[in-house]
């Protein structure tokens, strides 16, 4: 367990502690003390408080901003466009993979052999 000092009192002993306590016991006296300590305390909770709304302003503004913004249908768009032309040039190059060229027939037409293939189970 962490205790937290604040960076002031790292350096202060149990005796100067105790000085500096007499010497605000002194200046302001034993009636007006529990009035300060009540005013610091509330000073203090005011300052939590705005704290925590501060924070959690900035938390609902980020929700807000990743609604707003819709980051997953941005990538998956971005991911369409970059993909489409990918696999176009994936095809492209299937195709000149197997290219078959097409070859002059007895009639001197030019049919690829998949083309003869397909008329002759066609008709």
């Amino acid at each position: 367990m962490t205790v937290f000092i604040p960076l002031f009192l790292s350096d202060i002993a149990g005796s100067e502690l105790l000085l500096v306590l007499f010497f605000v016991l002194m200046f302001f006296g034993a009636k007006s003390i529990p009035g300060m300590a009540r005013s610091l305390g509330k000073v203090m909770q005011q300052v939590k408080n705005a704290s925590a709304d501060v924070q959690n302003e900035i938390k609902k503004s980020g929700v807000d901003i990743k609604k707003d913004l819709n980051l997953k249908e941005i990538i998956k768009d971005t991911q369409d466009e970059i993909s489409k032309p990918l696999d176009q040039a994936m095809t492209d190059v299937e195709n000149a993979i197997h290219y078959e060229p097409k070859k002059r027939n007895v009639n001197g037409d030019f049919k690829s052999n998949q083309e003869k293939l397909k008329e002759d189970n066609n008709g």
